[in-house]
């Protein structure tokens, strides 16, 4: 960085007075500088939030250009002149470049808004108040490189326990098979699973099925069975927030948004099947399969992903600049930590289906739904069957059912939650 554009940036961070951020530990109460970020919105000064909520900055010996920011079982890597954030090996976009003025680190304010109550322990912003919140008593320590639970409704377990030097509780304990995980200080968190009913509105999906039967509409079918599966996972303690309650078009960009904004720990999108009219009998098609997002592979996923992203025909325009190249790399990046996740969650549906749905197992399989794109956090579409087939259009018509599929799917989900909280709870 040469001398004149540090010296304006030291400028522009001297001349700006915003208010200043609080942040709460306890009863201890700390105001951090904000600033005006040269890049555009505000920053704030990396070691000063460290020490405001009790944690440190290390410089990496190897790599004088990042920095590690740890608060109790959290460790962020940053780096001046990087958009970018290192957590536990996963990438995670930032808005502007972390920038260094001297020997202090400014860090953008998405770091306290999202960043840290995302992936934190026992964080949580208060926007209204301008408050960064920890629940915990702290004492300044090296923390292993880890996601921590999330004080707000979403909750994503930490990646590693903490060290000794830590004050904070270890690691969230397994889920329950109530959904509801216990902390160490006695409270309780409720999972945040959000149910997307495919379709809806002048969007009706498919209709089926081919030959005789009632005719079905996909964004009926879809809707019956996300208020069914919202029910099932009710009884088991977990939160649902639901894309749609009625006959209404989301876009598939905003189900993703509404995922993001619940910080649900999961995203499940339910669709209906429809045969390739080329096929031989496409009326005798059947079966259940389960996507996430990734590049199709094969004919039959590219035939998927085109006939539910076709959806997209009725919403309105949208400004081109939000698909430009560089947002699409930023979003794939923040997306790609969640595609493991997301493809053992398709097996866990898959083997639970299996024991109630009357078709074959068509299997895990990957494709680019947009409806998954926007969602970052483990997600899935899952065809729960052929709507074009009479037997599989009459099945998922069926009240009984449908209520033993949403049992099935929910049953899957828990588990699913209790096994990734028992694989990095240390």
């Amino acid at each position: 960085m040469s001398v004149l554009l540090s010296l304006s940036i030291a400028l522009q961070v001297a001349a700006a007075v915003p208010t200043p951020l609080t942040v709460k530990v306890g009863d201890r109460v700390r105001q951090v500088p904000v600033a005006v970020h040269p890049g555009g919105g505000l920053a704030v000064r990396a070691d000063a939030l460290a020490e405001a909520l009790g944690g440190q900055l290390v410089v990496d010996a190897r790599r004088p250009r990042r920095t590690r920011f740890e608060v109790g079982t959290l460790g962020v890597d940053l780096e001046a002149g990087s958009a970018l954030a290192i957590v536990a090996n996963d990438t995670v976009p930032l808005p502007v470049d972390v920038v260094r003025v001297g020997a202090t680190l400014l860090v953008p304010m998405m770091v306290v808004t999202d960043l840290l109550p995302r992936l934190g322990s026992g964080l949580l912003y208060d926007a209204p108040r301008g408050e960064l919140r920890r629940f915990s008593t702290t004492v300044a320590g090296t923390a292993s490189a880890g996601r921590g639970a999330a004080a707000s409704p979403r909750a994503t377990p930490p990646r590693s326990a903490p060290s000794p030097a830590a004050t904070l509780p270890a690691a969230t304990p397994p889920v329950s098979p109530a959904g509801v995980s216990t902390p160490a200080n006695g409270g309780t968190r409720q999972r945040v699973v959000v149910v997307d009913a495919g379709h809806g509105g002048p969007d009706r999906g498919m209709s089926g099925p081919i030959g005789a039967g009632p005719r079905i509409f996909e964004k009926n079918v879809t809707l019956d069975a996300a208020k069914a599966l919202r029910t099932a996972l009710q009884a088991r303690g977990v939160r649902v927030v639901m894309t749609r309650t009625t006959d209404t078009l989301i876009a598939l960009s905003d189900r993703g948004r509404i995922a993001n904004q619940a910080r649900g720990d999961l995203f499940v999108s339910l669709h209906v099947n429809a045969a390739n009219p080329r096929w031989k009998n496409p009326g005798g098609a059947r079966g259940f399969e389960t996507y996430f997002l990734a590049e199709a592979k094969t004919e039959d996923e590219r035939r998927v992903e085109a006939m539910e992203n076709e959806a997209i025909r009725f919403e309105a325009p949208v400004d081109a600049s939000r698909d430009d190249p560089l947002g699409f790399i930023i979003r794939d990046m923040a997306q790609n930590e969640h595609l493991r996740e997301s493809s053992r969650l398709a097996e866990l549906i898959q083997a639970g289906m299996r024991s109630v749905h009357p078709g074959p197992n068509r299997g895990v399989k990957q494709a680019g739904f947009r409806v998954l794109v926007t969602a970052f956090m483990p997600a899935v579409l899952v065809e729960i069957g052929f709507g074009t087939n009479r037997t599989e259009a009459a099945w998922m018509t069926s009240t009984e059912q449908v209520n033993r599929l949403a049992a099935t799917l929910a049953d899957a989900i828990v588990a699913y939650l209790a096994q990734y909280e028992r694989k990095v709870g240390g």
